[in-house]
């Protein structure tokens, strides 16, 4: 988004929107309806809702968009509306009938295409109609919005707000604003995004839960991260040595083929897991390129996930007391 929005823009509330979708189609993906199913009924007919997600925007934002001279969002979104309210109504059907296989088939394609929606929503429609739209276009939306209703639990705040010290909440995907008058280390480094200093990137690196291990282009072993628990020893002398040196000689082939493969450019990544001491532990190799596809090296990424895979349902932030 080009632009941080005030709580009450229509864009901000669609945004709003999107995150409990994206919620309760996993709490919704969790339930077996078969050993809870009013569970599994009741999430399913708050995620119905979305129909007043979809009403606004065929009554509210997609006329506005046309006076702009844009029907695209009319012709076609409207129709992938249409798509997916006849999954929903196929998965009531289904729980009527008491074909709850069939219901949790149906809700993944709702899954799939909400997904496709929403991100198309995120990344063309709201920013091209924020580029089109005036000020005077979203005031004049969002009172047409009252009638129609929204998925949110409360009412959203009056547009636009004319209390100017009531603070909003602005989502992190929504805040694209360059500040200015944030103060950095003097020895802090300019990354992607955001500024470290090499002890604060050390310190990140060691407290990572996965071991990290970098080789660069010319097959030696440049970095790796002294965590607390590691996964596979190491120790400083592995620094400077050649790759093919670092693993035992039963499987340095595959090492060294995965490497030949990453060079090539016919595989960007492998992945392998097994048990280790008891552990089940997770190995990834990552091929890493520059800004030209340029191999730069590999990345190889080891993690226990023996505790990992032992997480059944859920626990959201707001459960976490300790």
């Amino acid at each position: 988004m080009e632009q941080t929005l005030p709580a009450g823009h229509p864009v901000h509330t669609y945004m709003l929107e999107a995150e409990l979708i994206y919620s309760l189609m996993d709490e919704l993906l969790s339930i077996d309806p078969h050993t809870d199913y009013q569970k599994f009924y009741n999430v399913f007919n708050h995620l119905a809702t979305v129909e007043k997600h979809f009403a606004r925007k065929e009554n509210q934002l997609f006329p506005f968009l046309e006076k702009r001279g844009w029907t695209n969002p009319s012709q076609n979104m409207w129709s992938f509306h249409d798509t997916i309210r006849d999954i929903f109504r196929l998965v009531r059907k289904n729980l009527e009938e008491k074909d709850l296989d069939a219901a949790q088939t149906n809700v993944r394609y709702i899954e799939d295409n909400l997904g496709r929606l929403l991100n198309v929503e995120a990344n063309i429609l709201f920013p091209n109609a924020l580029q089109l739209l005036t000020e005077e276009d979203w005031i004049e939306m969002r009172k047409g919005e009252e009638e129609i209703g929204w998925m949110l639990k409360e009412e959203p705040a009056p547009y636009p707000n004319n209390n100017p010290n009531e603070p909003v909440y602005v989502h992190p995907s929504m805040d694209t604003e360059r500040r200015t008058d944030v103060k950095f280390a003097d020895d802090a480094a300019h990354y992607d995004e955001g500024y470290m200093t090499v002890e604060q990137v050390n310190l990140l690196l060691k407290t990572l839960p996965i071991d990290i291990t970098f080789v660069d282009e010319h097959d030696r072993v440049i970095f790796y991260n002294r965590g607390e628990e590691r996964v596979f020893p190491r120790s400083a002398g592995i620094i400077g040595r050649e790759v093919k040196f670092c693993h035992p000689p039963k499987s340095v082939g595959t090492v060294l083929k995965i490497v030949e493969n990453f060079k090539a450019g016919t595989q960007n990544e492998a992945n392998f897991w097994f048990n280790y001491r008891g552990r089940l532990i997770y190995v990834r190799y990552f091929a890493v390129r520059d800004k030209e596809k340029n191999y730069k090296g590999v990345i190889e990424m080891s993690q226990d996930i023996t505790d990992i895979q032992k997480i059944e349902g859920e626990r959201r932030l707001l459960e976490w007391d300790n």
